[in-house]
């Protein structure tokens, strides 16, 4: 017998929408307006590795979102190219452009909307800047299906952080997590905050991917259209 769910949080990035796809055009963008410097795949992949390091540093409380933000171009163009470059500046206009990217994951829509014809509520948690976020779900036209959104900017917390959980369960009126459950892609921020808040967890895996983390979810789905079947009988 299928377990009844009832609160389902979904993460954003490269499970509703494809972060990559953003992230690339971006990246095109800015790359573009530097004199003398030229966007190759390896810059591109060199550029995502740096700052995936930057985002995982964050997840562990090794490192601050201020820290992150105000430096991340400054050390990657210095690291890469040996030159300086005006961070602030380059920051505005990177996440102005990745704000711009709302492009969908397969069978995102189709999968929020059955859940909400079902009376699922459905919430997002994630990880990012506010701004960001919020243009790309509204964009997306995402934004309708939620009861409420969660950014980690406006929380003050981060997943896989504990409090950052406990202030959207404080948010959800009647919150249950015996009937709640998390869908992500990120072993380290969505499955582990799951299990440290005490809530059933979906690893969203369309790469099947190894887990070589020590976090292990309830449930495994290579297909968005396939967590239906984990809570509709």
């Amino acid at each position: 017998m299928k377990k009844k769910y009832q609160t389902l949080l979904f993460d954003i990035d490269d499970t509703l929408l494809d972060f990559g796809a953003a992230e690339n055009e971006a990246l095109e963008k800015l790359f573009s307006r530097v004199d003398g410097v030229r966007l190759t795949d390896t810059i591109k992949k060199d550029y995502k590795k740096f700052n995936q390091s930057l985002w995982k540093s964050m997840e562990q409380g090794k490192l601050s979102r201020e820290k992150l933000l105000s430096t991340r171009f400054t050390e990657f163009f210095n690291q890469e190219f040996g030159i300086e470059v005006d961070n602030n500046k380059m920051s505005e206009q990177y996440l102005t452009y990745l704000s711009q990217g709302h492009q969908e994951v397969t069978g995102a829509h189709q999968l929020l909307n059955e859940l909400q014809q079902q009376s699922f509520k459905l919430f997002v948690v994630t990880n990012g800047v506010e701004r960001v976020q919020t243009k790309r779900l509204a964009d997306s036209h995402f934004d309708a299906y939620f009861t409420d959104i969660f950014i980690s900017e406006q929380t003050g917390y981060q997943k896989p952080n504990k409090k950052f959980f406990n202030y959207v369960f404080n948010k959800i009126s009647d919150f249950d997590s015996d009937n709640s459950l998390i869908i992500g892609d990120s072993l380290t921020s969505d499955i582990a905050g799951g299990i440290n808040a005490g809530i059933d967890t979906v690893w969203f895996n369309p790469e099947h991917k190894r887990n070589l983390t020590n976090y292990s979810a309830d449930y495994t789905v290579h297909r968005l259209s396939e967590i239906k079947n984990l809570l509709i009988n």
